[in-house]
This record gives structure tokens, C-alpha cells and sequence, in this order.
């Protein structure tokens, strides 16, 4: 078993070091964040052995998961669980804590976002276990959040590269880190509720426990949104050779993920163009003081930043045979009043950008607009995250 830290646990932690630094060093933030998740699996381990079964609590380093060097986000580099198959073979709940490792320097590192499903993930891998369960507060992955479409329905088996798009365009079910370690070593994702005994959803790309092979797959799996990007516009950048390359290189500098690229056609005459991004919000500040430091370089006259905008992303395999995906999509749009700003497609998803206050609107009229509704409510948030 992996748990994470409990409620707001890791929060105050961060409460309790801004309260002493403003900067505090990577290192020993990783050292207290890890103290959360320590308290729930030693707490656990209680309960459990009051019930009458022996339980032991491990750490990430005591479980042998080893990760680089990198604190706050580290990546998982190898792992050796003997001491938890020691205690599995002797009889005893192991129960890990999530979230954390051990470099080659022997710190304690932290996984960042994710970093407790990424833990049981590859927990799982290597103790080759039949499934990975992934208990949470809903009763599994639903073709929309439900406090925002109410009819959403339940999916039954989804399949990894689904899901990873679902994961990376705001569903926050699963983690993307979770997903990919998943895939690259085929472990089976059961999602299901703490809170009740209902199926769940399996995440694999074979055929799920109890199911049938089906001729063909839905022509779409789910519609997922984001409000955590905002949209910077390079205004009036030359529109020469290798000017997108210095753009970018600048914007890669400050250490920003980008999501969506959209550059205009030229103005007739000018020789000059808009050239406009999307990227999490919380990369904003350092990507527009790189950019105004770049001014002389880039020859812009303007950078605008919009933190007003919500991301719609439409996601199913079987969207590669099934031609006019886009036109249904883009017809449940006008209709419903909503503007798009951008588009962004791969195989299996179309996303676009509206305005944010918009977004609901427009969930709830794609989401019907492709019959993804359930005939009775199937959603429900027990624990009222969603999460």
C-alpha cells in the first residue's frame, strides 16, 4: 500500500517555511515535505496492526526507490524493493510512503506533482504485480468532471494513450507521470472509490477484467479543461527566418513548458506578425521578464499576457477513423455562443482555447454535442475533491 500525506498536511508544512524564508534551500524543503506522507504510513500501520494484521511502514528510501538528483521533482532511476517483498512473503501489510526516494548522495527527494500515484505505479512494475489500484474519492474516470457536466458517465476500460492525453489537458484523476511509468512497463491502472464497492475503470490496452472485446472503439472517451494556462502574444516580430527559433530559445531560458503555438499570417506590407503561447500560468512572470530582457534581440513592439482563458480538449482513439470530429465539434461551439482563440490537434485530440468564463458552457455543450451524457446521474464525489 502507498499513501500520500493527509488533508492539508503538506500545505502548512509549506506555510511553516515561508513563515521562516521566502527562499528556502531545494534540499532541506524535501527533507519536511517528506514528513507527510511519514505520518500517515506510520498512523496506518497503527490501525492496522490494531486490527489484528501485522504492518510495517517504509519510507521511499526504506522501499528502494532510488531517484536522480534533482529535489522537488526528482525522477524515479531504479528500484529494489527486497525489503518489501521480505515483509509481503512474511505476512505483513507493507506500507510505503509516496512521493519520495533517495538520491546517490543519500537525500531525501521528493516526486513533485503526482508523485504518490507515480510510487505505487512503479511499485507495482517492479514487484510485478497484477494491478496497480489507484483508490480515490470517485468511483473512476468519468467522460467529463462532474461538478461541471452533472451527466458525465462513467468509463469502464480506457487505454493508456488515452488517458495520458486526458491526464496532460486537465483530468485530474491520474497523473501524467503516473500513466507514462504505466505504459513503458505495462501495468494494469484500476481506478476505483475508498468509498464504495463499484467497478471502477481499468486503464490498459488490453481487454479489462470481465470484459468483452468490442468490434470497435468509442469514437471518443472523454472531454477534459484546464484554467491553469494563460496566453503571452509577441506583438509585431519580424517575420524572417530562424525569429520563432530565438522566440523559443528565449522562452525555453526562463524554463517554461509550452502547450499551444499560433502565428499570424503576415501584415501586407509590414513584414511583421503576431506570434502567441500558451503555458502554465505559474511559468508567466519568468517568461515575460525574459522576454522583455530580449526586446533587442526579438524586435518586437509588444507582449500582451491573458490569464483569462480555459483550454477544452476532446480526446478518443477512435477519432483517427472517424472523419468530421472536427466539424461536429466546432458546430457544438457556435452554437453554443463560444468562441474559439486557438486549436491545437494530435491523433487523438483536438484542443482549443476560449474565454474563461466560457468554458462550462462550452464543456457542457461538447460533451452532449458527441452523446457522452448518461440516461441517470452516475457521478458522484464522495470526498468532494474530485481528486
Amino acid at each position: 500500500m502507498v499513501v500520500s500525506a493527509m488533508g492539508d498536511t503538506t500545505d502548512d508544512l509549506l506555510d511553516l517555511a515561508g513563515q521562516i524564508t521566502k527562499d528556502a534551500p531545494a534540499r532541506e524543503m524535501d527533507i519536511l515535505l517528506t514528513a507527510g506522507e511519514r505520518i500517515s504510513m506510520s498512523l496506518l500501520a497503527m490501525a492496522v496492526t490494531e486490527l489484528g494484521v501485522p504492518a510495517h511502514s517504509y519510507t521511499g528510501q526504506q522501499a528502494g526507490l532510488r531517484t536522480d538528483t534533482r529535489y522537488g521533482k526528482a525522477s524515479i532511476v531504479a528500484i529494489g524493493p527486497e525489503r518489501i517483498t521480505n515483509a509481503i512473503d512474511e505476512g505483513q501489510v507493507a506500507i510505503v510512503a509516496g512521493f519520495q526516494g533517495v538520491n546517490e548522495l543519500n537525500d531525501v527527494t521528493t516526486l513533485g506533482r503526482g508523485g504518490s500515484d507515480t510510487t505505487a505505479v512503479a511499485l507495482a512494475a517492479a514487484l510485478e504485480a497484477d494491478v496497480c489500484e489507484i483508490f480515490t474519492d470517485v468511483d473512476g474516470l468519468f467522460t467529463a468532471d462532474p461538478r461541471i457536466v452533472s451527466t458525465a458517465r462513467k468509463i469502464g476500460h480506457i487505454t493508456y494513450e488515452e488517458t495520458l492525453e486526458l491526464a496532460a489537458n486537465g483530468a485530474k484523476i491520474l497523473h501524467l507521470r503516473a500513466v507514462e511509468f504505466a505504459r513503458r512497463y505495462g501495468v494494469a491502472l484500476h481506478v476505483r472509490s475508498s468509498f464504495s464497492d463499484k467497478e471502477g475503470t481499468w486503464v490498459t490496452d488490453e481487454t479489462a477484467p470481465g470484459q468483452e472485446e468490442t468490434m470497435e472503439q468509442p469514437i471518443i472517451s472523454g472531454v477534459t479543461h484546464d484554467r491553469s494556462e494563460g496566453k503571452i502574444t509577441v506583438v509585431d516580430v519580424p517575420d524572417v527566418p530562424g525569429i520563432a527559433a530565438r522566440l523559443f530559445e528565449v522562452v525555453a531560458g526562463a524554463g517554461a513548458n509550452i502547450d499551444m503555438i499560433v502565428q499570424n499570417v503576415s501584415t501586407h506590407g509590414t513584414g511583421r506578425t503576431d506570434i502567441s503561447f500558451t503555458l502554465p500560468e505559474s511559468d508567466g512572470r519568468a517568461v515575460l521578464d525574459a522576454l522583455s530582457d530580449a526586446v533587442d534581440l526579438l524586435q518586437y513592439s509588444e507582449v500582451r499576457w491573458d490569464d483569462q482563458i480555459g483550454k477544452l480538449s476532446l480526446v478518443g482513439a477512435g477519432m483517427r477513423s472517424h472523419p468530421g470530429v472536427s466539424a461536429r465539434l466546432f458546430g457544438a461551439l457556435w452554437e453554443a455562443g463560444v468562441n474559439i482563440e486557438m486549436i491545437s490537434t494530435s491523433e487523438i485530440r483536438i484542443s482549443v482555447v476560449t474565454r474563461a468564463e466560457d468554458l462550462e458552457t462550452a464543456m457542457r455543450a461538447v460533451h452532449t454535442a458527441f452523446e457522452l451524457d448518461a440516461e441517470e446521474t452516475e457521478a458522484v464525489v464522495y470526498g468532494g475533491t474530485g481528486r
